[in-house]
Formats: structure tokens, C-alpha cells, sequence
């Protein structure tokens, strides 16, 4: 399992504070396999820890568990060694799938793709208005090399880890958990849009480019590298789902 100090564990299981406790606890669940937090075979924390991590009771992350298992998607053991596995990762949803999930939850897939940018847009503008010391910077260099390193499998959850940890270099914590909540409901759209070749190198070198842009405390450039680097996966999405 990826260490619980490791940033997708912390953005995962944060505690939870507004919505329906079990819906949101479920999300969170399926985040966690999704993101690679925790890959097939190994085992999620141990129930007690999880729940107040969460802040949530151990019935309802009980009754949580039991969906996904009911689902095939963990599998709970007895023992000293016991507890819950992931039996298989979430199968990749279908265009059809995420059309329903977006009618099911009352979501405008432009409405959700708007707040996103502005979220960003928002984040990297501030970022290069503030500029970020040398500590700073080098997190984000760390968090580059994650995503450029990553293999397939794992890129996606160092992806949003570089994007979530631009909003907590604002400081503003509000701020990181709104973009938090947004990237995960986008990653669950993004996840049925076929894989795109190349994709992988053209992402590392937007990512480069908005790091550059907060580092050289260029906030036109900052924004224009985001919107680059927003802009093709948001017409992947409106051609699949508008």
C-alpha cells in the first residue's frame, strides 16, 4: 500500500464532513483503488484507523466495505493476517456507464469541467502573483518526477497528486479541498476516454511548462499553460459525453 504520509492517502482519507457519510465513504473507497493508493492484492488500513481517519463510524465504513464487496471489487479475510483486500481494480466504466453516473448524480459534465479550470486557473495565477521559495519549489520538482517516472498504472494518481499539491501551495485549504472534490469526479469521467498515445510526454511537458511559468512569476503564462493543458482532455470529454 502506498504509506498513509503519501499525498493521494492524505487526499483520499481525509475526513469527511459534508454530504451522505456512506455515499461519500464508498467514492473514497473506490478513489483509493482507482489512484493506486491501494493496489490489487494489498489490504486497506486496518478498520479502526480508517474509520477515524475518515471520520466516519465503523458501521458505516462496515457498510461501505460490504458494497464493494458485494461488488467483487475487495474481499475480506479472517485472522491475524486478515482484513480488507482489493480483489480487482475497478473495470474501466464505458462511455454508457459514465453518461449515467453524471444523469444519476445530477451533474453537468460542463458545468463540473468549468469549475475545474477555474479552480486551476485560479491556483496557478495566485501561485505565480506570490511567487514560491526554494522549498516549495522543490516539492514540486519532486512531484514532476513522480508523474514522469510513474508507470501507466500509477500515473494518474501522481497526476492529481502535482494538480492537488499546486492548490496547497496557496495556502488556502478551502481552496486544495474544492479542487480535491473536482479532480476526483473528473478522474471518474476521465477514466472512459480511451488511452491516448503519446499522451503521457505531451502531459509531463505542460506540467513542466506551468511550473516554469509559477516559477518564473509569469501569470499570463501560467494560465496559458494550464489552459493548454486543460484544453484537450476537455474536448475529449465533451466529444465522448456533450
Amino acid at each position: 500500500m502506498v504509506p498513509p504520509s503519501d499525498p493521494a492517502a492524505e487526499i483520499v482519507f481525509r475526513p469527511i464532513r459534508t454530504g451522505n457519510t456512506l455515499d461519500v465513504t464508498v467514492e473514497r473507497l473506490l478513489c483509493a483503488i482507482r489512484l493506486g493508493v491501494v493496489p490489487t492484492g494489498d489490504r486497506f488500513p486496518a478498520e479502526r484507523d480508517l474509520a477515524v481517519r475518515l471520520n466516519i463510524s465503523r458501521l458505516t465504513l462496515r457498510e461501505a466495505i460490504g458494497h464493494l464487496n458485494q461488488w467483487g471489487y475487495v474481499e475480506s479475510r479472517r485472522g491475524r493476517r486478515g482484513g480488507t483486500f482489493v480483489a480487482q481494480p475497478p473495470p474501466r466504466p464505458t462511455p454508457l456507464d459514465v453518461r449515467r453516473d453524471l444523469i444519476s448524480t445530477d451533474t453537468d459534465l460542463e458545468g463540473l469541467l468549468t469549475f475545474r479550470r477555474c479552480l486551476e486557473t485560479g491556483v496557478v495565477i495566485r501561485l505565480a502573483e506570490v511567487g514560491l521559495g526554494p522549498e516549495q519549489l522543490r516539492l514540486l520538482e519532486r512531484r514532476l518526477t513522480d508523474a514522469e517516472t510513474a508507470d501507466p498504472e500509477d500515473y494518474r494518481r501522481c497526476d492529481t497528486v502535482l494538480h492537488i499539491t499546486l492548490a496547497r501551495l496557496t495556502g488556502s485549504p478551502q481552496m486544495a479541498a474544492a479542487l480535491t472534490d473536482a479532480r476526483m469526479r473528473v478522474n471518474r469521467v476521465m477514466e472512459a476516454v480511451p488511452p491516448n498515445g503519446g499522451g503521457y510526454v505531451d502531459s509531463d511537458e505542460q506540467h513542466r511548462e506551468i511550473v516554469r511559468a509559477v516559477e518564473n512569476r509569469d501569470p499570463e503564462a501560467a494560465k496559458r499553460a494550464l489552459e493548454s493543458h486543460l484544453g484537450g482532455v476537455e474536448e475529449r470529454l465533451r466529444s465522448l459525453f456533450s
